[in-house]
């Protein structure tokens, strides 16, 4: 059963930083794209940041190139989600996901078969 848990959420204020953190378990995930997703309240989910874990590839939204990094700990099975800079627009639960996207589009939203319950992040200004 796979499973993905998210942690590290929290309040912050304007500027601040933030390192999201996901344990992933119940499978190999050597050849599957980790993704960080986030959804404000009366909005769409959208796309963060996603890496593919055995290239090591990275992808960003343009929103957070820059201020967030994504990167792995394959010992610990674990996906992180630096956020620096951050600012009040960041407010979010933001969620972590894995899946084999076959495309952009996919890479995007549709490619991701598994997902964590989110974790809140608020950043007041």
């Amino acid at each position: 059963q796979v499973q993905l848990v998210e942690s590290g959420g929290g309040s912050v204020q304007a500027g601040g930083s933030l390192r999201l953190s996901c344990a992933a378990s119940g499978r190999t995930f050597s050849s599957y794209t980790m993704g960080w997703f986030r959804q404000a309240p009366g909005k769409e989910r959208e796309f963060v940041a996603a890496l593919r874990w055995n290239l090591g590839i990275t992808y960003y939204s343009d929103s957070v190139k820059g201020r967030f990094t994504i990167s792995r700990d394959s010992a610990k099975n674990t996906v992180f989600l630096q956020m620096n800079s951050l600012k009040p627009e960041d407010t979010a639960v933001y969620y972590c996901a894995a899946g084999v996207p076959a495309d952009w589009a996919q890479l995007l939203e549709r490619g991701y078969g598994y997902w964590g319950q989110g974790t809140q992040v608020t950043v007041s200004s």
